[in-house]
């Protein structure tokens, strides 16, 4: 009798706890994406600061008289 009702329990329970598991993966999930957003943004922001456009240089002519 005790196998069969706590089968029942069990089955009547699967709903909520399924829930509970999908949710918390789903946290996980999100968790690890923002980090990876984060750190990919954060590596796009320092090569820009790397790649910035050198000043112009002047032509030989220009730069001799000033």
């Amino acid at each position: 009798m005790y196998v069969a009702t706590h089968l029942i329990e069990k089955a009547r329970r699967w709903p909520v706890d399924s829930q509970l598991v999908a949710r918390r993966n789903a946290m996980v999930a999100s968790t690890a994406l923002a980090q990876r957003r984060a750190e990919r943004e954060e590596v796009e922001e320092y090569l820009a600061s790397r790649h910035q456009a050198p000043a112009p240089e002047l032509p030989a002519a220009h730069a001799a008289h000033g």
